[in-house]
């Protein structure tokens, strides 16, 4: 006779039971295990169950559709069907792995890892080479940043995403991103082996002559961007290239493809490689730059310089584009490996009106504001009276390019640096003292710039017993404000300023952030421009109105350290608060797990609880983490 399963007060079978066939429903593939992980009560593959008959519904482990009733509990996948005779469960095989990272979260993520290196790597060379091209060209000079930034800057850059939100609407998103990819790769190309070398033929350089001679030496600024308009082009692309094809496209597709859980363990590995790429590529720019002293006399150093470098920022570029390809006809359209759709939460779309009246409405969104505003309005004031004496240092666009190559090159080591130590400071010391480093390093560097060049003569004396110049020292020591606040700014204060939205309630999280999009990152990053255009229109130069920029910057930072501390003193018990109530809510989860299973469960035996309790144990415990998890990607989506 056929065995019947032994119930132990699980199963009520018939009196008289009548013995039939056994064939497995296909539920049980995804219920029952293998043969290496033993079935309860005996139950395995040598005691099948010939008869099944149900006299508790509420007992039904086995058919719970038969109830309607779901039971939470342990899920287990075969990776085959189970045969009719029922015979051999067979092991789902476990994903391969490579250095403990699933291979199929490697197919997206090194590619991914790829592109955003060589996104960067361009970004840097970008960035190095505009500010020679702008600050070292005929006619000329540092002054032309602010006017370039407010009138041709911003607009373009509005005009390009509405652009861009128009040709989202007809194009898919693969034809999107090569729209928007390739005029990039196809003008930096052209720039370099046709409008530079046409430059003396498409500039108008004597309509910018009478211009001045009519205006005045005051609108130095303004008329240079007419007399070297193709300089100015590649100084707005070269900006565009850093928010529209890192921000947009590579971090829309990352977002795209990457599930929470891999974008929580890897993006942050993607902040340490951005600052690599920022180490090599300086280098390039240095190597590049100083090929000019092996070249004969007579020879466009620069030229051949800057032919080399946008011949690499071209092969990258098209690397980028042969990436997204692969991966999108590989890994996006391949079903075993996991994605997840992110759906973008509807942020309010508030007016100025509104967004002043959230900022006014809550000192504690005042003080983030100003923290905001200061960071943008300081790190301007002092970046450009710097480029202004560093084009008096180098006057030749080589000399210059190989000293910013080596700038880079600091910068990403110093921000490398910094990212590592940053964690460490905010857990010794505490959110007040990590937000209030950057400013003092502004503060403290800020006054060492303006006071060597303040007081040059008298220091002449002094520096010339180091065998330095006071221009050559207000050049370095510019160039290490410059290192030391960007670094303190990628590792302290923008890590400070998403946490501080973390205490605030869910309404004026959400329309404080807003708010501050709306009005002050504008007024932050076009604020320092608008007053040196004033302050040049007003003393004739920038060197003349050096010392009212020395007086402007103390104030700001001053603003800045009183909104620190006063937003300290609000988040700091605010943030205790929340970390009571996390450590409440997470010593009660046990209990509450405990009591979800004995109510599903009512009187099962100390063995069930043992074999079927445990992953439903770790099943809630995986869900209350990958809700943790989403919100934490979420923040991180939005800081990035």
């Amino acid at each position: 006779m056929e065995r019947v399963i032994s119930t132990k007060a699980l199963l009520s079978l018939p009196s008289k039971p009548h013995p039939r066939a056994f064939h497995p429903l296909p539920s049980l593939r995804s219920r029952f295990p293998s043969p290496t992980l033993r079935a309860p009560h005996g139950f395995g593959s040598q005691d099948r169950p010939t008869s099944i008959s149900v006299a508790n519904p509420q007992r039904l482990l086995l058919y719970p559709s038969a109830t309607g009733r779901q039971r939470k509990g342990p899920i287990f996948r075969a990776s085959a069907a189970i045969p009719a005779d029922g015979a051999g469960l067979v092991d789902e095989k476990a994903s391969p792995k490579f250095l403990g990272v699933e291979l199929s979260t490697l197919k997206k993520i090194v590619p991914l890892g790829i592109m955003f290196f060589c996104i960067l790597f361009n970004y840097t060379i970008l960035r190095d080479t505009k500010d020679v091209l702008v600050v070292t060209a005929k006619g000329s000079s540092a002054e032309i940043i602010p006017f370039l930034k407010t009138w041709v800057n911003l607009p373009m850059a509005i005009g390009f995403m509405l652009l861009y939100t128009k040709l989202s609407n007809v194009l898919s998103k693969e034809a999107l991103f090569y729209t928007v990819i390739m005029p990039f790769i196809a003008f930096f190309g052209a720039f370099a082996f046709l409008l530079y070398p046409m430059r003396d033929a498409i500039h108008p350089t004597a309509l910018a002559d009478r211009l001045l001679a009519a205006l005045g030496p005051s609108f130095l600024g303004p008329v240079a961007i007419l007399r070297i308009w193709s300089f100015c082009l590649f100084y707005v692309m070269a900006e565009l290239w850093g928010s529209v094809v890192i921000s947009v496209l590579f971090w829309g597709f990352a977002n795209q493809i990457t599930t929470l859980e891999e974008a929580k363990e890897f993006y942050p590995l993607f902040g340490l490689g951005a600052n690599i790429a920022l180490i090599f590529s300086g280098r390039t720019v240095k190597f590049f730059s100083n090929m000019r002293k092996n070249l004969g006399p007579g020879v466009d150093g620069w030229a051949i310089s800057l032919k080399g470098m946008m011949s690499i920022v071209v092969l990258l570029g098209l690397v980028i584009c042969g990436i997204y390809w692969g991966v999108n006809k590989f890994v996006v359209n391949d079903p075993s490996i996991p994605r997840t759709e992110r759906k973008k939460k509807e942020k309010p779309k508030l007016g100025m009106n509104e967004s002043l009246k959230v900022l006014l409405s809550s000192r504690y969104v005042r003080d983030l504001a100003t923290l905001v505003v200061a960071y943008g309005i300081s790190i301007n004031l002092v970046e450009v009276t710097w480029k202004s004496k560093l084009k008096a240092q180098f006057p030749s666009p080589n000399e210059y390019s190989s000293f910013m190559g080596d700038f880079s090159t600091a910068t990403g080591i110093a921000t490398f640096t910094m990212m590592l130590v940053g964690r460490w400071i905010l857990r010794k010391f505490g959110w007040g003292v990590a937000a209030m480093i950057t400013p003092t390093v502004l503060l403290l560097t800020g006054v060492g710039f303006f006071s060597l060049i303040l007081f040059s003569e008298p220091l002449a004396p002094l520096l010339g017993s180091f065998g330095m110049t006071p221009l050559l020292a207000a050049v370095f020591v510019g160039a290490l404000q410059n290192i030391f606040s960007k670094s303190a700014k990628y590792s302290l204060f923008d890590p400070c300023k998403e946490m501080a939205y973390i205490p605030m309630d869910e309404e004026m999280k959400v329309k404080g952030k807003a708010a501050i999009d709306v009005v002050c990152n504008p007024l932050g990053k076009s604020g320092g421009a608008l007053i040196q255009q004033f302050m040049i229109l007003t003393f004739g130069s920038l060197a003349n109105s050096t010392p009212y920029l020395g007086g402007i910057l103390l104030v700001i930072v001053l603003a800045w350290l009183g909104a620190a501390r006063s937003l300290d003193s609000q988040f700091s018990p605010l943030a205790k608060q929340q970390f009571e109530k996390e450590k409440m809510l997470k010593a009660s989860e046990p209990s509450v797990i405990e009591q979800k299973e004995n109510g599903s469960l009512h009187e099962s035996t100390a063995s069930e609880n043992s074999s079927n309790g445990s992953p439903a144990k770790e099943e809630l415990a995986t869900e209350s983490e990958a809700s943790a998890g989403t919100s934490h990607g979420q923040q991180s989506y939005t800081s990035r």
